[in-house]
């Protein structure tokens, strides 16, 4: 059985977001229900629903970060009861068995996890649909307690950019002690600032643009380095432990592994549409490393949830009525947020 849902969907690549009705299942044994308050704006759904990245299904209903309130609940459910505030982030399922979900790293599914929109849907058939949505309803397991007293708007962005910045910054033990880099102040650069900073680093931004050196620091970078100049970069050659790129347009790595030591990790998080050029001896001559990774499993979101719920850390975001999200969509081509839209899903009501 299923329950009607009011969704907001593109249904071509070159289509503007529109109102449409969506199924939801009955929530079953294991299953929690979630009447949406609000769901932050990815990059990634752009990309998804305009076709920028192969294997879009329409009609497409993007949307992965999302904080609701619980309105059903399955009878063998243990983890939050109605009326909780609870949410989901980038899936909604994994296979559970392979040797990455049994480490609790369900976003490297050997089989291929379920995403919470554009995966193949288990229950109804189709595709997944996403947050931009009234409710929906997903197992247990797949969701996340909010602790209490964050503000629900700008937590719903640390489903995503919150986790996707955590995890890296975690598994290569940022601490203090270390001079940590930060590339990039957007949506995602933002939050790695912020937490970075949080786990005791000394934080270091880089940015191309000027305007945002006030912002950096207010974020909590220690220095902020216009990456343009030269001469500042030289300051910083081969000092840094780490550096965390969250740029997703095409720049040059090789400068920014010169600023790393013997040892040093360059992670990235951003997703160019082009391939990076690494050069042989950026990496060679001073034992450096280039990694990537995504987002993070269930049990290190929930983690990520409480860290910044102790540090005061959420999103810096504007606050939308789903009524705009074609016109966001556009500012943030321009990058003209700073640094997240969140959609007030309250105004889904009125469509």
């Amino acid at each position: 059985m299923t329950t009607s849902a009011k969704a907001y969907s593109s249904a071509s690549p070159a289509s503007k977001l529109a109102p449409l009705q969506i199924a939801r299942r009955e929530p079953g044994p294991t299953d929690i229900e979630l009447e949406i308050l609000f769901c932050g704006v990815c990059h990634s759904d752009l990309h998804t629903a305009r076709g920028e990245w192969p294997g879009t299904n329409y009609a497409c209903v993007p949307g992965h970060e999302i904080v609701g309130r619980v309105t059903r609940v399955g009878a063998k459910v243990t983890k939050l009861k109605v009326g909780d505030i609870g949410a989901t982030g980038c899936m909604v399922d994994s296979c559970r068995t392979c040797p990455s979900c049994q480490k609790g790293l369900e976003q490297f599914c050997l089989t291929g996890a379920t995403f919470t929109y554009n995966s193949p849907d288990k229950h109804l058939g189709g595709h997944t649909f996403g947050g931009y949505s009234s409710g929906i309803v997903v197992d247990e397991a797949f969701t996340l307690r909010v602790p209490e007293g964050m503000d629900l708007a700008a937590t719903a962005p640390l489903l995503c950019a919150g986790i996707t910045t955590y995890s890296p910054l975690r598994h290569w033990k940022v601490g203090p002690g270390q001079k940590v880099g930060i590339v990039g102040l957007g949506g995602l650069g933002h939050m790695g600032v912020k937490l970075a900073r949080a786990f005791g680093a000394h934080v270091v931004l880089f940015t191309t643009s000027p305007s945002k050196v006030a912002d950096g620091l207010r974020l909590g970078a220690h220095e902020v380095v216009v990456s343009t100049d030269a001469a500042a970069m030289a300051k910083h050659a081969s000092s840094l432990d780490f550096i965390l790129d969250c740029v997703s347009a095409k720049h040059d790595l090789n400068a920014y592994l010169s600023l790393l030591r013997v040892d040093g990790t360059l992670c990235l998080v951003g997703v160019p549409e082009q391939p990076l050029a690494v050069h042989a001896f950026s990496v060679i001559m001073p034992r450096r490393n280039f990694s990537g990774s995504c987002i993070g499993g269930i049990a290190e979101t929930q983690e990520m949830l409480e860290f910044c719920a102790k540090h005061g850390i959420v999103s810096d975001i504007e606050l939308i009525p789903i009524q705009q999200i074609n016109e966001a969509w556009d500012r943030m081509i321009k990058q003209d947020v700073r640094y997240r839209f969140v959609i007030d899903m309250a105004s889904l009501k009125q469509t």
